[in-house]
């Protein structure tokens, strides 16, 4: 009973200066605000980011050229690729837990039909591109592994190629001309939009690899490897084994490739908002630590402004530990105030953003609870000092205090 009455008393003294409080928890309501708001935007991206990743495949692994030192000089990704199409198909054949392999060739040209024109990305792929990218079918039928191995002239084309080449029908069955050589058009892939590079992944034609080599690029090598592993936990195991494989073939020379797996990647373009996440909550951290010290500030000021309330109080029978839950109740009050207030604060804003800039946003119910215990921790850690300088005053000292 007696803990209850602290507790009115502690809220009656908060009621009757609405605006001090108010203002008080005004520190914690910025900062609340600011975790919530950017915790929200982090996720939001992070998360798009990895639907993104997703949406490349499943257990993908994936060979590029380049980090390799030759003549002291050290080369990274882009640099001029040394795979070739034997070495994708050896991989295929002696590294288990390999479901497919797609060696990939990549080249951007004009592609006609129907008297329209569309500068794209023409893709030499294997039959297995569309598992590995989990990439379905549209209309139509992916081209086969005789259609690879008789070098044919057979196209599977993206929804912007329909679009923009073939307006007003189906394509499927139909020719286009890619750098003036004919190729039939057998299948159509499935709209997936555009990957986490701003790419549209539908802008593209994709023809058997060895007809990119042989008839449109005249390249020797291919640009990079598509692998999937067998499950999610053979993808380390694979990975090491096409690197072991690739340097085994290489016969001593220095390693010029670098092999990836889809969460090397991920990693990689998250890297930047995670640390611009880190920094802005960091900011906002401060804010929480500046609000608890203006808790402190005013409670420290109400104890000197009721001294002389808190000499009756202990006078009459309160002890020095009542006085204390009273001032703590008052202080925690006020952070919780301010952690509710900024949780709606950073929720509308970040609604807004979203809104306004078409960010996506994803608000964790972590975050949420977390911005809330610690605005109740502030409360007590900066309203403990004042709590109990009030609870160690002098009764005698307290009721002659003017």
């Amino acid at each position: 009973m007696r803990s209850v009455n602290t507790v009115t008393i502690s809220l009656r003294a908060l009621r009757r200066n609405k605006l001090r409080s108010i203002l008080t928890a005004l520190g914690i309501i910025i900062g609340v605000g600011a975790v919530i708001a950017v915790f929200s935007i982090g996720n939001g991206a992070k998360a798009q980011v990895e639907a993104q990743v997703a949406n490349l495949g499943e257990n993908v692994i994936t060979v590029f050229p380049g980090s390799f030192t030759a003549g002291g000089m050290r080369s990274g990704w882009g640099s001029a690729s040394t795979l070739t199409d034997d070495e994708a198909l050896a991989i295929g054949r002696e590294v288990s837990n390999v479901l497919a392999v797609s060696p990939e060739v990549r080249d951007r040209a004009q592609v006609l039909a129907n008297g329209l024109n569309w500068n794209t990305l023409v893709m030499g792929e294997s039959p297995d591109y569309p598992i590995i990218r989990k990439w379905p079918m549209a209309e139509g039928a992916m081209f086969t592994d005789q259609d690879v191995r008789s070098v044919a002239k057979v196209a599977v084309i993206g929804k912007t190629i329909v679009d923009q080449l073939f307006p007003d029908g189906d394509p499927v069955g139909k020719t286009i001309r890619i750098r003036n050589i004919p190729f039939k058009v057998v299948g159509v892939l499935a709209a997936k939009g555009f990957n986490l590079f701003g790419q549209d992944q539908d802008d593209t034609v994709v023809i058997p690899y060895t007809s990119h080599l042989k008839r449109v690029s005249h390249h020797t090598n291919i640009n990079s490897i598509l692998i999937q592993a067998a499950s999610a936990d053979a993808i380390d195991r694979v990975q090491q084994d096409v690197t072991d494989l690739l340097m085994q073939r290489r016969k001593g020379r220095d390693q010029d490739f670098t092999v990836r797996n889809q969460v090397e990647l991920a990693q990689a373009a998250t890297a930047t908002s995670e640390t611009m996440t880190v920094l802005l909550t960091a900011i906002a951290g401060v804010s929480l630590v500046v609000g608890g010290i203006g808790i402190m500030n005013i409670m420290l000021v109400s104890v000197t402004e009721r001294t002389r309330e808190i000499g009756i109080r202990l006078a009459v029978g309160a002890h020095g530990r009542d006085v204390l839950l009273q001032f703590l109740v008052e202080a925690v009050v006020l952070s919780l105030l301010g952690g509710v207030l900024g949780i709606l604060a950073g929720v509308g804003f970040s609604e807004l953003v979203s809104a306004r800039a078409g960010w996506p946003i994803l608000i964790s119910p972590a975050s949420v609870a977390g911005a809330t215990a610690f605005s109740a921790l502030v409360g007590v850690f900066f309203g403990y000092y004042p709590a109990r300088k009030a609870a160690q005053l002098d009764p005698i000292d307290a009721l002659r205090y003017e």
